[in-house]
């Protein structure tokens, strides 16, 4: 084989091993840093309002009451400890806020998902005004009776 042609082939030989460690190299720079640019998320940490909430509710006509059990949800371990902290101050307010129900208003889905919105509201208020951490993400109502 001619020196010209051996000399073109090494070049092309070389040319092509750059390109595919280039490459190489670059798929592996490439999955590293989308992987470092993934957060992490904690895992769903749950707080049982207990014992259920029951109140009367604010119907003028007839003698209605509500039933409901809450779930807490939060990913930061601080938030359930101020939730426990402060369970007496969140209770009161809950049952202030269901006691102030007129059935007719939550016997529909939306006014579920109303008065779930409100009930998450008072929660992270209550935290809000203690100073305490507020990371709570949802509201469940994971039983609610009305009679």
């Amino acid at each position: 084989m001619p020196k010209k042609k051996k000399m073109l082939l090494i070049a092309v030989g070389a040319v092509a091993l750059l390109a595919g460690g280039g490459a190489g190299g670059y798929v592996v720079f490439a999955k590293r840093a989308e992987a470092a640019a993934t957060p992490v998320v904690p895992p769903a940490l749950y707080h049982a309002m207990t014992p259920a909430f029951v109140v009367n509710l604010a119907d003028s006509e007839s003698s209605r009451y509500l039933q409901a059990d809450v779930q807490l949800m939060t990913r930061d371990p601080e938030t359930v400890a101020a939730l426990e902290l402060h369970a007496p101050a969140i209770r009161n307010r809950m049952l202030l806020l269901l006691g102030s129900q007129v059935a007719a208003t939550i016997n529909h889905r939306a006014g579920k998902e109303q008065l779930q919105k409100l009930a998450l509201a008072e929660v992270r208020a209550v935290l809000k005004a203690e100073k305490a951490p507020d990371k709570v993400d949802a509201l469940y109502f994971t039983s609610l009776v009305i009679q």
